[in-house]
Parts: C-alpha cells; sequence; structure tokens
C-alpha cells in the first residue's frame, strides 16, 4: 500500500487497478499514511490558509427530479422560494464585511431566472464588488449562455459530473437528464474560460468501488480547477429515503487521494462532512482540503434548501457561521483567509 502511495505522491497519477487497491485495501495505518502525503502537498501549494467562498443559495425551485435530491421538481413538501436580486447582493455585503471574496451563487435549475436575469445579477456584484470572484452553480445550460454569464464577468463554475458511470447516472436521474450532456457542459465551461469544478456523492445508492475508481480516472483526465466531494446524505422526500449515508472514511480518503492527483486544485472540506460528523469539516482540511463555503443564505430561508436532512448551520446568522469556522479551522492550526483563492495556472499538473 505505503509503495502505491508513494507512487501517486509522485507521479500524481495511478491506473485503475492501483485505484480500486487503494479503495479496497486501506485502513486506518495506510490512511494516515496517506494524508501525511495529501497534508503535505496541500501545505506546499497553499500553507496553512484556507479559502472561504460565501454561499448564497438563492433559489430552491428546480425543473429536475433527480432522484436523490430534496429540491426535486417532485417533491410537494419543499417550501419553495427565491431571492431578489437586491437580496442576493445584500448577502454579499454581509459576506465582503465578514471577509468573503469569492461569491457562490448556487441554485435549482430554475428558468424563471433568465439569462438576462443572471446577468445583470452577475454585473451588479461585480460593479459592487470589483475584487471578488463570481462563481455560479445553477446546472446545465446551453453552451451561448455559459459564454454571456463569462462575458458578464462570472469566474468559475460548479457542476458536478454526479458519477462517470452510464448505467449508475441513470439509476439516480431520470430519463430527461444524460451523462453525455453533464460532461458536454463541463467541456464547454472549461473551453469558454470558466475555472471549472466537478466531483460527486460517495456512497450514493447503487455505487461501487469500480464506480470511484472512474470517478477518479474522469477527475484526472478532464483536470478541473475544483473538486467537490461529498458523503451522500438521504432526504426523507425521495426515493432513498431509507438509503444508508456515505462513510465518512471513504470521503476523507477519496479528497486525500485527489489532493495528491491534482496538488494545485481547490477542494472544499464540505457542509455535508460536517453533517455526518461533528468535526467533519476540519477532518477534511487535515485530509487536504483547502477550502469552506460558509452559508450567506438570508436565516429565512436556509432550512428550505434542503438537498438533504439534517443539514447544520441552517438556524445560524452569516457571522456566527463565519467565527465558528474561524475557531474551528484555528483549533487545527489554520487561518481562514481574506483572498479570492483563484486557482494558479502555472500550478497545473
Amino acid at each position: 500500500m505505503k509503495k502505491t502511495i508513494d507512487k501517486l505522491y509522485e507521479t500524481h497519477n495511478l491506473d485503475k487497478d492501483e485505484f480500486l487497491y487503494i479503495l479496497k485495501n486501506f485502513d486506518t495505518r495506510s490512511g494516515e499514511y496517506l494524508f501525511e502525503k495529501s497534508r503535505q502537498t496541500a501545505l506546499k501549494h497553499f500553507g496553512n490558509s484556507i479559502y472561504t467562498r460565501g454561499l448564497i443559495e438563492f433559489t430552491n425551485y428546480c425543473k429536475n427530479n433527480c432522484y436523490y435530491c430534496g429540491i426535486s421538481s417532485s417533491n410537494l413538501h419543499a417550501e419553495r422560494y427565491r431571492l431578489s436580486a437586491d437580496e442576493i447582493l445584500a448577502c454579499c455585503k454581509t459576506g465582503y464585511r465578514l471577509g468573503y471574496r469569492t461569491f457562490v451563487l448556487q441554485g435549482g435549475e430554475d428558468f424563471f431566472y433568465s439569462d438576462d436575469d443572471i446577468i445583470d445579477i452577475i454585473e451588479k456584484i461585480k460593479a459592487g464588488y470589483s475584487d471578488c470572484a463570481v462563481t455560479l452553480s445553477i446546472g446545465e445550460r446551453s453552451h451561448e449562455s455559459y459564454k454571456r454569464y463569462f462575458k458578464a464577468g462570472a469566474d468559475r463554475y460548479l457542476l458536478r459530473h454526479e458519477t462517470s458511470d452510464e448505467e449508475h447516472y441513470k439509476k439516480l436521474h431520470p430519463k430527461s437528464l444524460s451523462l453525455s450532456n453533464r460532461k458536454q457542459c463541463l467541456y464547454n465551461l472549461k473551453e469558454i474560460g470558466f475555472q471549472v469544478g466537478t466531483g460527486f456523492m460517495i456512497g450514493s445508492p447503487y455505487q461501487t468501488i469500480e464506480n470511484i475508481a472512474e470517478d477518479l480516472i474522469f477527475i484526472k483526465e478532464f483536470s478541473p480547477e475544483m473538486v467537490g466531494m461529498g458523503p451522500f446524505i438521504p432526504h426523507r422526500d425521495t426515493i432513498f429515503a431509507d438509503e444508508p449515508a456515505g462513510s465518512l472514511e471513504l470521503t476523507l480518503l477519496l479528497i486525500g487521494i485527489v489532493r495528491l492527483l491534482l496538488p494545485s486544485s481547490l477542494i472544499p472540506s464540505t457542509t455535508a462532512l460536517g453533517t455526518i460528523n461533528s468535526n467533519g469539516r476540519e477532518k477534511g482540511i487535515l485530509a487536504g482540503a483547502n477550502v469552506v463555503m460558509p452559508n450567506l443564505s438570508p436565516v429565512s430561508v436556509r432550512k428550505k434548501y434542503s438537498l438533504y436532512d439534517n443539514k447544520i448551520c441552517t438556524g445560524e446568522e452569516a457571522a456566527e457561521c463565519s467565527n465558528c469556522l474561524q475557531n474551528r479551522m484555528k483549533s487545527i492550526g489554520y487561518k481562514l483567509v481574506v483572498d479570492r483563492g483563484d486557482y494558479k495556472a502555472s500550478d497545473r499538473h
């Protein structure tokens, strides 16, 4: 195992059989060895700085019916909401004061907001906060739409591929959605010039170790600037309500592996990690992650953006979230920094 981890550390790559070997045989001892290497790599590229992204969940309407998601179109129990441009800008104002220099506009695929509406919001944020990055996470759109968002000033785009296996994808999504279109969107975003983030759920229903190995191969080939991975957590109003949540240990292992695969990538320690374990976000940082995403959404809507059950930080003000995270990072020897936290192209491996 040590030999395979050393190869990953030195070459930033493995073949499928080597990934499978690590995934099937890792234990506490080999995990610690890998995390030591992944921490070294993160510290080499970023020091003990942790970048913050101010998350603004601006709509929980969605046209899609993904089987695992609590805001899917079929969930009649979801209490829907949309934020206006002014409400979004008020979130940015709070975030800027707290030291955030990236704002992440995340929502369901809600075409109530036209391209012109999205562009107006991007331009207003950029006009008010010219030293800040704008990240979009609003799903599958046309090449032309992506191009317009980029031209308006959006810097980054998050679009998890969810799984790189066609059959697995079909078990998680309705026929109206396809893995080929999902991947085409990712390639379009990269070609246009966005810093692109992808990723997948760990422990999602029907997922196999082989699926995960294929995800790692896809991530290495695609070489995104950002990789978001979090454990699957069931939602009570979905067909997967009774499925078990993804494993903390496997999620941490994959954060460590991806840090060694893409040494300069931006990897969040997710809210989902903090939801399945009270120290999950700290553990994610110690496995090699270097980004946290505190919630800037108005407290009045936070519980309504319910992708999965028991999500943390839904009742806290933005400042409480920020102070809590600052203290948590400090307790493990890291610090939140006031920085856009851009991917540095010269660091690409």
